[in-house]
């Protein structure tokens, strides 16, 4: 049972919700979000049953498909080319994009220099001062709380006790279903951290996210280096992502995961003028790697070592945020291998906004989640754990309860994708963990179909 934790601020989800709307950036009038249009209704998502959405079978799934233009209606002309920048395609200088640009201050904007790359293709850090790291740049040492005012800080835990906070990056993956089924049996939601152009080539998947009730987020529009990128650029990056899932899901989401993790000062004041606050992870599984055979071992061992985490105490005051992925078979095989071992040995197991007892993740309130205690079904009347409020280290409200989670066992569908991972074609350069950058596109799911 949690003890009441010391309170760093009080605040109420009303009123933080109320903040939000107070500094919305507004075109013609209103907050951006507003002027999305989406003809899906999120409450009831209903898509094609095609072998897309179906099938086990990777080439069956991964084969492209035309989109019901009753649910989905998409104009290329209006969006960035898939996979390249966000300001490609024109969009850079579209009345629709510079409307949203010229409606923020952009004098009141950090001055802070875009990073850049370095020879070898990594971040350059050259003349930048890593031990005071002034501009709170994750990649330089993991700092998380800004050190500006008015800039949103990072969610990097969850607070809650022996809590283990289930994160997925890089979907909607084409060849998800199997993955996805097994979620659902198992009751598991996640935060799934969705890529624009994954969204944009695979809308259904998208559309599943929401009516399986995961918790969906931003990853950007192409997984590029964010602080390499000019403030135009990182704008459009977020607007655009953030302008695809509500085109696919009728939902526009609060939160974001930038690629790698690299995050400053900078980038968090341009994500906060659109009300955006960005998710990290306390704990990376490197899962990324596993595709390489002389890696599998130690993902195998970043599992192993996270899941005693929860048997040996470390996670007794608090919880964590783990970095997975859905970008290929490899990925959702280690996941569903390991999720029996980590259910058991962590009370909770459960996504990033039940465990920071968010209820409203995105802008409409049409959709609400339960808070953690909740969907625990705990009792928290009289003497029983209380849902005390308290301000986490990343500044959102959330409730110190601990709770028993559910036990369970593998399912078939890991051996579906075990089985599938010849024939998939989903491919990732490589991470920035040690920072080596990947060039723009290069996690692209190439489908060679």
């Amino acid at each position: 049972m949690a003890g009441v934790k010391s309170l760093i601020l009080s605040l109420s989800l009303a009123q933080i919700a109320a903040v939000v709307s107070a500094t919305a950036s507004t075109v013609s009038g209103q907050p951006y979000w507003l002027n999305f249009q989406s003809n899906v209704n999120p409450l009831n998502i209903s898509y094609p049953t095609i072998q897309q959405t179906v099938s086990y079978d990777v080439v069956k799934e991964c084969s492209y498909y035309d989109v019901d233009p009753s649910l989905i209606a998409y104009n290329a002309t209006e969006w960035p080319s898939v996979w390249d920048l966000a300001t490609s395609n024109g969009m850079n200088s579209s009345t629709e994009f510079l409307a949203l640009y010229n409606s923020i201050d952009w004098t009141s904007a950090p001055n802070i220099s875009v990073r850049q790359i370095s020879p070898a293709g990594g971040l350059d850090f050259t003349g930048y001062d890593t031990v005071l790291d002034p501009d709170c740049w994750w990649s330089v040492n993991g700092c998380t709380i800004p050190k500006l005012p008015d800039v949103y800080p990072d969610i990097y835990e969850c607070p809650e006790p022996e809590t283990w906070g289930l994160t997925y990056d890089d979907g909607p993956n084409c060849s998800h279903n199997a993955f996805y089924d097994y979620l659902q049996e198992k009751k598991l939601r996640a935060s799934m951290f969705y890529i624009g152009s994954n969204v944009v080539d695979w809308p259904y998947g998208a559309m599943r996210g929401v009516k399986d009730n995961h918790h969906v987020a931003s990853h950007t529009w192409s997984h590029p280096l964010v602080t390499t990128l000019t403030n135009q650029e990182v704008l459009a990056e977020l607007y655009y992502t953030q302008k695809a899932i509500k085109l696919t899901t009728g939902l526009t989401p609060r939160f974001w995961r930038p690629p790698f993790g690299d995050i400053d000062d900078r980038v968090r004041w341009i994500a906060s003028q659109l009300n955006l606050t960005a998710i990290i992870w306390n704990l990376d599984t490197d899962d990324w790697e596993a595709a390489q055979a002389n890696k599998m071992t130690s993902v195998e061992k970043n599992y192993q070592d996270f899941i005693t985490m929860g048997k040996n105490g470390t996670f007794s005051s608090h919880g964590n945020i783990v970095l997975t992925h859905e970008i290929n078979n490899t990925t959702m095989s280690l996941a569903i291998e390991h999720l029996p071992q980590i259910m058991s040995s962590f009370k909770n197991v459960v996504n990033v906004a039940t465990c920071q007892n968010i209820t409203n993740p995105y802008f409409e309130d049409t959709v609400t989640f339960p808070t953690f205690a909740e969907f625990f079904g705990l009792n928290t009347t009289g003497a029983s754990p209380s849902a005390s409020a308290s301000i986490s280290a990343a500044g959102v409200v959330s409730a110190s309860i601990s709770a028993a989670g559910p036990a369970s066992t593998d399912g078939s569908v890991s051996n579906v994708l075990r089985g599938n991972l010849a024939a998939s074609a989903s491919t990732r350069g490589s991470e920035i963990s040690n920072f080596v950058a990947i060039s723009v596109g290069t996690i692209a799911l190439a489908l060679l179909l």
